[in-house]
């Protein structure tokens, strides 16, 4: 199932040490308690991050054991299923992905077809919980199509003590959750009509905000909404194969459907970014998720 030769290793405490200096040179070195203690991996001895001297490490062979064992105690069907393991930050944060083509379905428009995906991000150094999300996997365009339904997210405790059952059953009932209730509303926003205004509403108050560093305001991010209304434009092109703009005679045309697709395309697709990929990601993909519960967004979803 899963890549184990990507998580080869484990990882270990050890005391942190601040050097003693006596006119500019190094006399020695004391154990500093204040900070913690530091994580490191066993084989490299690279240091990962630090933590409180409280903190029992779990190894990623074994969150990945009770994973898997999750996933085939849940009765998710793993036929011609794809997995994949991600390390990031030297071994610090973990990310598995799991597709189930088995269960795939097709959207209103032909060709248009989703895969249920299971993600599962730990890390050592605490900035991913020991969680997971069931969501859809869009073919046509490589989309993760983040979910706004707490009913669709799997947590667990970062202990030693993995609870497979508990956490199958949790695997299973967000699987429920989202191949049945989730395509119900995906497909109701497939007819939601949106046109252009409403689209810049949505963005400026949701995924295209920022706080001016002056005033400390809400103010709108104009690049970042120019960029979304450009794969929004595209969206509804590619819907209709001829495209929305066609269909309905005039360029505003749209639906909720390809508003989510935009978003979704933007957190999926990272080219530039400061920071690293994968915590990018991870950041968008949380600021989908929020969209999907904004008021704006459900005045859309009502209408």
């Amino acid at each position: 199932m899963f890549d184990y030769s990507k998580i080869d290793f484990n990882v270990e405490k050890f005391q942190l040490c601040t050097p003693i200096r006596m006119n500019e040179e190094i006399k020695g070195e004391y154990i500093s308690k204040d900070l913690g203690v530091g994580l490191r991996r066993t084989d490299t001895k690279e240091p990962i991050a630090i933590v409180k001297d409280s903190y029992e490490p779990v190894q990623y062979k074994d969150v990945v054991d009770g994973i898997e064992n999750a996933i085939i105690l849940s009765g998710i069907n793993t036929v011609d299923a794809e997995f994949k393991t991600s390390v990031h930050d030297d071994g610090a944060k973990l990310e598995l992905r799991a597709r189930f083509p088995a269960h795939k379905q097709t959207m209103i428009r032909q060709h248009d077809e989703v895969v249920p995906e299971f993600v599962f991000r730990t890390s050592h150094d605490r900035t991913w919980a020991n969680n997971g999300m069931m969501g859809l996997w869009r073919s046509m365009c490589f989309n993760t199509l983040v979910n706004g339904d707490k009913l669709s997210y799997v947590y667990g405790r970062h202990t030693k003590n993995f609870d497979v059952d508990g956490f199958a059953s949790k695997i299973k009932e967000s699987f429920n959750f989202v191949a049945c209730e989730g395509m119900e509303k995906l497909r109701g926003w497939y007819e939601t009509r949106v046109n252009r205004k409403e689209a810049v509403n949505l963005f400026t108050n949701t995924l295209a905000q920022r706080t001016d560093n002056i005033t400390r305001k809400k103010v709108a991010n104009k690049v970042m909404l120019s960029n979304l209304m450009k794969i929004l434009d595209l969206e509804n092109q590619h819907i209709e194969g001829r495209g929305h703009y066609e269909r309905y005679g005039v360029r505003e045309a749209g639906t909720l459907w390809t508003a989510y697709q935009a978003a979704t395309y933007w957190s999926s697709h990272v080219d530039k970014t400061k920071g690293a990929v994968h915590t990018t990601k991870v950041n968008r993909e949380d600021r989908v998720r929020k969209m999907l519960v904004s008021p704006q967004w459900m005045e859309l979803e009502a209408a």
